[in-house]
């Protein structure tokens, strides 16, 4: 990740053992539509909100969970111990249950009323928890909502430049890397960067493509080369069946990002298994990235390999064997309907569980494509990446953003 302090959330969480505490007879659960917003999504929770002795008390273990808060609990003592580090430094928060005592950094803290334990999960102050946790949390009566916003995270960021990206040059540095896509395998099934979409650019003026990759490492982004296809004429079929002209491929992507000093490779090979024999192309596909990956790494390159969602139309990709082979894994969770509106929350949400089933989170980036998100929607997409611990997010592309979303995004991790 880019070079800005991180929080860190620390500590493991263990709920055995946990006696249930009677509720107090001021105790009045909020109607059965109540909701928890999280960066404009909804968390599930196992016990509703409630308004104890007129305050709104929330499940501690949904709510800080999801915002990657691990708690250790004390048994004996009945202690909710929670440890973050972040910008302004260490903090220690400890809450007993049945106690209205908290102590912040040791300091003693007066709670409106003590957590309580209510059918087994614990609820406590949402005001205290809002202050204490970085999280901007409010209540709306009227729609009976908590609407929670995730504090700002240090998330490893990926943008895509392809050819019209050069308007917004100038935002590289706020990414960990940038895939140049100026390569794809075409209709014969040879690697070129001639092709009528995805081509070398020609100069302009004192600017030549090498300056842009050389500036972006110079700057502490990592380059990538990406290689780009589809399979709509069987190029990338053609490719994956004939060894020879696979092996010429390799040869060629690893040869050109060792010349142009890019740092690594992004494979956005797409279009397999839309029909046929999915489990075959799987395979073929697995020994193509297994082949290109070990030559890579012997030039010291990494590979981020590009997927479409397991939920959308695509079944040629084997994510678990591929998350072995590769550095990441970039779910492309997008396109799913009209991609002139924002993405489907819902099935944006489905295609990283499904993910996650097969890859572990520390390799798997949420692909965002910003033609569909705007600046009322790009955070509750990067918000799941948050809710569910991803590595980070991947951005198509620069030339796209523009000023609001790039400002938007800005709220909600650190870009520079």
């Amino acid at each position: 990740m880019k070079r800005l302090p991180k929080l860190l959330l620390c500590a493991a969480i263990s709920l055995g053992g946990w006696a249930a505490l009677p509720v107090p007879a001021t105790t009045h659960a909020a109607a059965s539509s109540v909701t928890i917003m999280l960066d404009g999504y909804p968390l599930p929770f196992p016990v509703e909100p409630a308004m104890m002795s007129g305050t709104t008390m929330v499940p501690f273990r949904a709510i800080s969970e999801a915002l990657g808060i691990n708690v250790l609990w004390n048994q004996t003592a009945k202690q909710i111990t929670a440890t973050t580090t972040g910008d302004t430094g260490k903090k220690t928060v400890v809450l007993t249950l049945g106690k209205t005592a908290a102590t912040v950094n040791g300091a003693a803290v007066k709670l409106a009323v003590a957590p309580q334990n209510v059918r087994g999960t614990t609820m406590v102050p949402l005001k205290f928890f809002s202050e204490q946790f970085g999280a901007a949390v409010s209540w709306n009566q009227a729609t009976k909502t908590v609407s929670i916003t995730s504090p700002k995270k240090d998330l490893y960021t990926l943008g895509f430049y392809a050819q019209g990206a050069y308007g917004e040059v100038s935002l590289i540095p706020g990414f960990d890397a940038v895939a140049f896509g100026w390569s794809r395998i075409d209709r014969s099934g040879q690697f070129t960067t001639s092709s009528t979409d995805f081509w070398w650019p020609v100069p302009a003026g004192d600017v030549t493509p090498e300056l842009i990759v050389q500036n972006a490492a110079a700057g502490g982004t990592d380059p990538y080369l990406m290689v780009y296809s589809g399979d709509k004429e069987l190029e990338l079929t053609k490719n994956l069946e004939d060894l020879t002209l696979q092996q010429q491929t390799i040869t060629g992507i690893v040869d050109l990002a060792v010349q142009k000093g890019f740092k690594g490779i992004g494979l956005d090979l797409e279009g397999l298994g839309l029909t046929g024999d999915k489990a075959a192309v799987q395979a073929q596909y697995n020994t193509f990235v297994r082949n290109l990956t070990v030559k890579a790494r012997a030039a010291g390159l990494k590979v981020t390999v590009i997927v479409p969602p397991l939920n959308g139309s695509y079944k040629g990709y084997d994510y678990k064997t591929l998350a072995q082979i590769a550095d990441d894994l970039i779910v492309m969770a997008y396109a799913y309907e009209d991609e002139s509106r924002p993405e489907p929350m819902n099935k944006v949400d489905e295609g990283i569980r499904l993910a996650l089933k097969q890859v572990p989170k520390e390799k798997l980036i949420l692909g965002i494509s910003v033609y569909s998100e705007n600046e009322t929607s790009v955070n509750a997409k990067i918000g799941l990446a948050k809710r569910y611990g991803l590595k980070g997010i991947a951005v198509w592309r620069l030339g796209l953003i523009g000023q609001p979303v790039w400002a938007e995004m800005g709220k909600s991790m650190e870009l520079q």
